[in-house]
């Protein structure tokens, strides 16, 4: 890690985020994201008198969407293997809304319409965002050349290395490419 020497401190928790893809024999993509938290001291009982050793999970989540090779997101599928609630793994179901809805630009904010506050699970909703950037990490370089030159207009102006004017896009996209003046 190339952050500075930390001063003294005490490790309190810790988060762990893990996103896989999976090219399936049907042609579909699964993509498979988890979250992990982790407290690192003990945790007095819930209301359901369960009590966390040091380590035990806090959340163990998991998300699977299963997507073809345009984005369009099939089915999905949320669990719950460990919460600090017994309530919580009642809102799974709730992501199946996102079946039928394409990973692109606006979809972030379309799941967060369709999930925040009470509809959803913030931790699930923050595991979306991941899940969704592993799968194109995943599908964009298998697609055949039109297809990426199509993608690659998506992911136009999403952050400064994509930017319309700059020297990645002037290289590799050059349609898609306008000088900073032009912009």
């Amino acid at each position: 890690m190339s952050l500075p020497e930390p001063v003294e401190r005490e490790h309190l928790h810790s988060r762990r985020v893990k996103c896989d893809a999976y090219r399936r024999a049907d042609g579909l993509w699964d993509i498979d994201g988890q979250v992990v938290d982790f407290k690192h001291y003990f945790v007095e009982a819930n209301e359901e008198g369960r009590t966390l050793e040091v380590g035990e999970p806090y959340h163990d989540l998991s998300l699977r969407m299963t997507i073809d090779q345009q984005f369009l997101i099939h089915e999905i599928h949320a669990s719950m293997d460990a919460t600090p609630f017994g309530m919580c793994p009642r809102i799974t179901e709730a992501f199946k809304c996102l079946e039928g809805t394409r990973l692109g630009p606006g979809w972030h904010r379309k799941a967060k319409d369709l999930l925040g506050g009470t509809k959803g699970c913030t931790h699930l909703l923050e595991l979306l965002k991941p899940v969704a950037t592993t799968a194109i990490q995943a599908i964009w370089p298998m697609m055949d050349e039109q297809m990426r030159q199509y993608s690659s207009a998506l992911a136009l102006n999403t952050c400064h290395t994509w930017s319309q004017s700059s020297d990645v896009v002037r290289e590799y996209f050059p349609k898609l490419y306008k000088a900073a003046d032009q912009v």
